[in-house]
């Protein structure tokens, strides 16, 4: 369901996940839904929701489209027991977001958030790694991310021009993909503290920020971003960043052009090489994310971003901005598991 910006990496990629076929698209605007379904094998086209559920009776949806549009679209999908895979924001506030956690969950259906930035493929390696022991027992993690899209007057206009009155923008709209990456990597967050400022007066929300994390284990997290300044990347929207994490016994290290190196405690570094493409989405990590979705629904296997996990998330996102609007650090939440 959905076939605007975002949606042309679902409809890339989908062809290429095993286990299912997509057979059908929809969009309000029908003559989208047209242009996505001609490029598809055995996909149909449909402008009503309700009327491709009922009329294909599918297993599952995958829901692209925007935040407002998910709790009326996922009640469609559970009223026919059909199984959702839905792209973040899950909801415009968190009380929203838990509704439709809790509606899925009485419904009896599965509900996976499209958080994909853990599915980029610098970051499975890192946990492979980590998980290996490796750089052993992690203590910091630190990125800084710069997207350089978002400084002139006409910033966001041309891609997502919502962009531009959100009252929260970057930790709402790009921040809450690195929480689940901090969350990946390093563990439960139990405290954050945050400054954010709005850089272009332009817009509405904010655009650059500092925030802390304080994992559960005593490890500690770093994300310096903003949306204003430039980034030297090829294309500062492949990595989204520069990663540094390290542990008792040495360091690992993410640059934007997808490189990576291990330096071990008393030796060089040294380049480490992995598997990653520029192919799709930053590393063509929504197909990662769509098999990673079809894999758990075929083996009845849990999600790793399924929707209570998503809340916990979305509890972190909670705190750091109490905590840009109080100056003081906050401790995150815990969402009970169901």
């Amino acid at each position: 369901m959905g076939a605007g910006y975002f949606s042309r990496f679902h409809y890339d990629a989908w062809p290429r996940v095993s286990g299912a076929q997509l057979v059908a698209v929809c969009d309000l605007d029908r003559s989208r839904a047209d242009a996505v379904a001609e490029q598809l094998p055995h996909a149909k086209a449909y402008s009503d929701t309700a009327a491709m559920l009922d009329a294909e009776r599918p297993d599952f949806i995958d829901i692209i489209t925007p935040p407002h549009t998910h709790a009326v679209l996922t009640t469609l999908a559970a009223e026919r027991g059909v199984h959702v895979l839905c792209q973040k924001a899950l909801a415009p506030s968190f009380e929203d977001a838990a509704a439709i956690v809790e509606s899925a969950e009485r419904a009896g259906i599965r509900l996976m958030v499209h958080d994909n930035f853990r599915f980029q493929p610098w970051h499975r390696e890192f946990r492979r790694l980590l998980d290996s022991g490796r750089i052993g027992q992690l203590h910091s993690i630190s990125c800084r991310t710069r997207m350089g899209d978002g400084w002139q007057p006409d910033a966001y206009l041309a891609r997502q021009p919502y962009f531009r009155t959100m009252p929260q923008l970057l930790i709402y709209e790009t921040g809450v993909h690195f929480i689940d990456v901090f969350r990946y990597l390093g563990g439960e967050v139990r405290r954050v503290f945050a400054r954010l400022r709005r850089l272009n007066a332009d817009i509405a929300g904010e655009d650059t920020g500092l925030v802390v994390f304080e994992f559960a284990s005593g490890g500690q997290g770093l994300w310096d971003a903003n949306r204003y300044n430039e980034s030297q990347a090829t294309d500062p929207r492949y990595t989204f960043g520069e990663f540094v994490l390290e542990g008792r016994r040495g360091s690992m290290r993410l640059d934007e052009e997808g490189r990576m190196w291990v330096h071990p405690l008393g030796a060089g570094a040294s380049a480490h090489e992995y598997i990653h493409e520029r192919r799709g989405f930053a590393g063509d990590c929504v197909r990662a994310t769509l098999q990673h979705f079809v894999d758990g629904l075929l083996a009845g296997t849990a999600f790793e971003t399924d929707g209570r996990c998503y809340l916990q998330t979305l509890a972190v996102q909670e705190a750091i901005y109490q905590s840009a609007a109080s100056g003081v650090p906050v401790v995150v939440a815990e969402v009970p598991e169901r």
